[in-house]
């Protein structure tokens, strides 16, 4: 309610060497959160950059790292690459750790926090709080991205950082509030720049158009109902979502009876008609099995994969602004320098990156490039 009428008149300046400069500083931040080595953090956002190159190019109409596959002319889809990663990659890196260690017995103790739990989480809930609401407005953020670096964040401060994945209360609470918190940020961007942060919001961008309505820094004005409508609903639906899981934990808990034989073919079911029901397009399947591949040996490789799917994201609007800026300038890089808005991104995006390049920022890490 309170940042997107001022970043409103400042988006209005914003041209496409700003917004590309804005997309820079969105990659570095990734690169800086990602938790281990820095070389295979760059790798995933180089990774993920190529990914979103896939397709038909924008402006000579030639395919791209399409290797001759029809299916490919539109691009990678988004769902396939998300659920195919984190959801069946992590479900195959969980079953073969399980049957490494013969299987493992979940406790259930209290259902809700005691005093003392509260007391633990506090912190960690303000701090993923305050990370989420940073990075829901940061293009290419969003509640998967908020997530991740708020858990990374809380194992990187945590004095025993073996708790996590062990039950640690404050990497659940971290993450949860972090996504709260930038499922409403990643509006800003939307309503003030007419930026989609996530695939989610493009999918908004899409509904938007289909009424008629251009999201950017004139929607206040121009459609005042519908933006505080929105800010309105946010308020409701956060209420709402209190007021319905407060007494159904005890049901949520449950699920964890399931046993895992029946529980992840679930899973996987339930992911793969979702990935089917988005564009009807069983070769999106196939992309999917293919990445869940890839997320499962990146996994045991000990690489970050949020920023694959930050690069993935950014990647085709920065080489849209990088074209537009760079025919604005007939082929001169000078121009992003040269405008102030795009050189203060760029020098916090460097200031950002030699800080995590200082010895005080890279603890945890054993050397820069190699962990």
């Amino acid at each position: 309610m309170v940042f997107p009428p001022s970043l409103a008149s400042i988006a209005i300046r914003f041209g496409p060497t700003d917004y590309f400069s804005l997309l820079v500083l969105g990659l570095i931040g990734a690169v800086v959160l990602a938790q281990g080595s820095l070389l295979k953090a760059i790798t995933m956002v180089v990774v993920g950059l190529l990914l979103g190159l896939v397709g038909t190019d924008i402006n000579s109409g030639e395919l791209r790292f399409t290797f001759g596959i029809p299916e490919l002319a539109d691009g990678i889809d988004f769902v396939p690459l998300a659920m195919g990663v984190f959801g069946i990659g992590e479900i195959i890196r969980v079953l073969v750790q399980q049957e490494k260690s013969g299987g493992t017995v979940i406790e259930q103790g209290k259902l809700m926090p005691s005093a003392q739990d509260i007391r633990q989480a506090s912190p960690a809930v303000l701090r993923g709080s305050l990370l989420g609401s940073v990075l829901g407005r940061l293009p290419g953020g969003g509640a998967a991205l908020a997530s991740f670096a708020a858990y990374t964040v809380e194992k990187k401060l945590a004095k025993d950082p073996s708790r996590f994945g062990q039950g640690a209360i404050e990497g659940v609470a971290a993450p949860e509030s972090a996504n709260n918190a930038a499922a409403q940020t990643s509006f800003i961007p939307l309503l003030t720049l007419g930026l989609p942060s996530n695939a989610i919001m493009a999918l908004m961008v899409g509904a938007m158009m289909i009424h008629g309505i251009n999201p950017g820094p004139r929607i206040m004005q121009s459609e005042p109902d519908l933006f505080w409508g929105m800010v309105a609903s946010m308020w409701v639906g956060n209420a709402m979502l209190l007021v319905l899981n407060l007494p159904m934990v005890g049901v949520w808990v449950r699920l964890l009876k399931i046993p895992y034989r029946l529980f992840y073919p679930a899973i996987v079911l339930f992911s793969c008609v979702g990935i089917y029901s988005v564009s009807n397009n069983p070769f999106n399947l196939f992309l999917a099995a293919l990445f869940a591949l890839l997320g499962y040996t990146l996994a045991m490789l000990r690489f970050e994969l949020a920023p694959l799917l930050l690069g993935f994201i950014l990647g085709p609007m920065m080489e849209e602004n990088l074209r537009r800026a760079l025919i604005i300038s007939r082929g001169d890089f000078g121009i992003f320098v040269h405008e102030p808005i795009s050189l203060g991104l760029l020098i916090a995006s460097g200031l950002l990156l030699l800080m995590t390049l200082a010895p005080m920022v890279r603890l945890g890490r054993d050397k820069i490039f190699v962990e």
